[in-house]
């Protein structure tokens, strides 16, 4: 007798059923279909499962589930390691929260400004979604009160401990009733999660998934090289493949480090991510890379938690990490939503004993190339991406939107909309992503124009 995993077998009253099939929820994931019925039957639960996996219905369904929208006061606390993070999820809980007439979700995180976050408090709201730095600060301020709160989500736990947030997530959860229901997602099961677990949860389930990608999406190829021949080797896959979105991962910060000069150097728009980079800088590298005007993003592995980057053509494992799961991560970031991807693998001798556990893992042997297949025409220009970024000094601060820059540009300016991509407004920048042949020209239009009727300053990034 096979399960019915089809989102019309769980037990939700009809509006939120109407809800679920509007937004093509029809057949749940597996993460879905293991972790609902527990979930939805109370139970505290402890799931493994990875981004991309639908882990953000299966929590906020139990989640909304437990909610009484007459009650003004927090009810559902949804702690993320990032702010990306946490913005995805407070997207994502709006939509499934639809059926209900005014179910508020407010986002908590550092790296946007204190008082903006007071007032929206003052306010009240149902459900709130922040990293544990400042959710705990607003504890401590009294500002934010969990009197009323009966669910607990601790999303990608293990990214949460990796970035350090141990304490303050103890510190947080200890300020929960203890009545109430934990529900813990975490793509590995490190020690340090189990020992949360264990301090904090009642009796939880456990649902682990252990998902082989689908072996004709990602295409996987390892290559061997010596330290020396490492970074140089970057280049040769990039222009040989050209792909037009790369992550790259390295396990140290110096590494990333090292390969962004190397890749600078021949010309290839490469950026980093790590932890040494302030908010607003991972901001705008992160911009640049979502919106094509980056080819290649270099990052370890803490600094990339939480990022999902659609269309992205390949991966790199510039370094292999001792970590098969982890491998298996980064490896998944590729090849998203039926979409093709590559990922690639260098090696060194010094690195066979971690391939090996990460056969053992994927359950088939890795698939060596050589170095020397990989050639680029003779007189090919350096890999560079399709769009170019510029940013404009003003953001929500000024009342900016999207369709107002859009405007000024097309409607004012002249430019065609398909030249015109992504664009970002941020707290106090804008950043509007345009075809590389026609940037120069965007931008001294954008420099001699107005938009919303203001004159602006614009910089190419």
């Amino acid at each position: 007798m096979t399960r019915d995993t089809s989102f019309s077998s769980l037990p939700l009253p009809p509006p939120m059923q109407a809800n679920l099939q509007q937004l093509g929820y029809l057949t749940m994931t597996p993460i879905q279909a293991a972790s609902l019925p527990l979930a939805l039957a109370g139970q505290d639960l402890i799931a493994q499962a990875k981004t991309g996996s639908g882990k953000t219905a299966a929590f906020t369904l139990p989640l909304l589930m437990n909610l009484n929208p007459r009650r003004f006061a927090v009810q559902a606390l949804v702690l993320c390691p990032t702010r990306e993070l946490a913005e995805q999820v407070t997207q994502e809980v709006r939509r499934l929260a639809r059926a209900e007439d005014n179910i508020k979700t407010l986002t908590l995180c550092g790296g946007a400004p204190i008082r903006n976050q007071l007032a929206s408090l003052a306010h009240g709201a149902h459900i709130v979604v922040g990293t544990p730095g400042r959710i705990l600060d607003h504890l401590e301020r009294e500002t934010l009160v969990l009197d009323a709160l009966n669910t607990l989500v601790l999303d990608e736990a293990d990214r949460m401990l990796d970035m350090g947030f141990a304490e303050d997530m103890a510190k947080v959860i200890e300020a929960c009733p203890k009545a109430r229901q934990t529900l813990l997602f975490s793509a590995t099961y490190p020690e340090g999660v189990a020992k949360l677990a264990a301090r904090f949860m009642r009796e939880p389930k456990e649902v682990k998934l252990t998902e082989r990608h689908a072996a004709s999406k990602i295409r996987q190829r390892f290559y061997e090289v010596t330290d020396s021949t490492r970074l140089h080797a970057v280049g040769q896959l990039l222009n040989h493949y050209r792909p037009v979105s790369t992550l790259a991962f390295c396990n140290t910060k110096q590494q990333c480090r090292d390969l962004v000069a190397v890749l600078q150097a021949q010309g290839i728009v490469a950026l980093e991510l790590h932890g040494d980079l302030d908010q607003r800088e991972r901001d705008q590298v992160l911009v640049q890379f979502a919106n094509r005007s980056c080819s290649v993003l270099v990052a370890t592995d803490v600094a990339a938690r939480g990022l999902d980057i659609a269309q992205l053509e390949a991966v790199i494992n510039v370094d292999i990490t001792p970590d098969p799961e982890v491998h298996t991560h980064r490896v998944g970031r590729t090849g998203r939503a039926d979409e093709a991807g590559w990922a690639f693998s260098l090696a060194s001798m010094d690195e066979m004993g971690s391939v090996g556990r990460i056969d053992e893992m994927q359950g088939v042997a890795s698939e060596w190339h050589r170095l020397s297949e990989l050639t680029s025409p003779p007189n090919a220009e350096p890999l560079r991406p399709p769009m170019v970024t510029l940013q404009i000094l003003g953001g929500r601060k000024e009342k900016i939107r999207p369709g107002d820059v859009l405007g000024a540009l097309t409607k004012d300016m002249g430019f065609e909309g398909a030249q015109i991509g992504k664009i970002n407004v941020n707290e106090f920048s804008t950043y509007v992503a345009v075809e590389r042949g026609v940037a120069d020209k965007v931008l001294r239009a954008l420099n001699a124009g107005k938009v919303k009727g203001r004159s602006v300053k614009v910089r190419r990034l």
